[in-house]
């Protein structure tokens, strides 16, 4: 094939690709694992490596369905901040942070004893008590 289109996909029925979303995706994944050092199962040529992997995928010489559990496994295996570790919340039980956030306080104590909220200064140039606002 001189050119692939998604098109071209989706009108070969041995491909099963079910919309131009799935080939989307599995070409950005494709995409991924050629950039990451995998082997084109085409010839590169001069192509930009979203060609290479719509082209891959059209050929029907990739396995479109590990292509598809990776593209699967790279959402599952995203870390989240839930599941880090250590947390950066104010109040940390990580004893190291507790020290940093104390630390923060009294700088930030230092710097101005002066300086009042927000909520307070909207309060004072309109004369409304806006705290209990939402």
């Amino acid at each position: 094939m001189a050119r692939t289109t998604i098109s071209d996909i989706l009108s070969n029925k041995d491909l099963k690709m079910e919309s131009r979303y799935e080939v989307g995706m599995l070409a950005s994944q494709r995409v991924r694992d050629l950039n990451g050092g995998a082997e084109a199962v085409v010839e590169k040529k001069n192509d930009k490596m979203t060609v290479v992997a719509l082209r891959e995928i059209a050929s029907g010489k990739l396995n479109v369905d590990n292509v598809r559990h990776e593209f699967i496994q790279s959402y599952k295996d995203a870390p989240s901040a839930e599941a880090s570790e250590e947390s950066l919340e104010v109040g940390s039980e990580n004893p190291e942070l507790r020290v940093i956030d104390a630390e923060l306080d009294e700088v930030l104590n230092d710097v101005n004893p002066d300086i009042i909220s927000v909520e307070q200064a909207i309060e004072e140039a309109s004369g409304e008590d806006v705290s209990d606002e939402e």
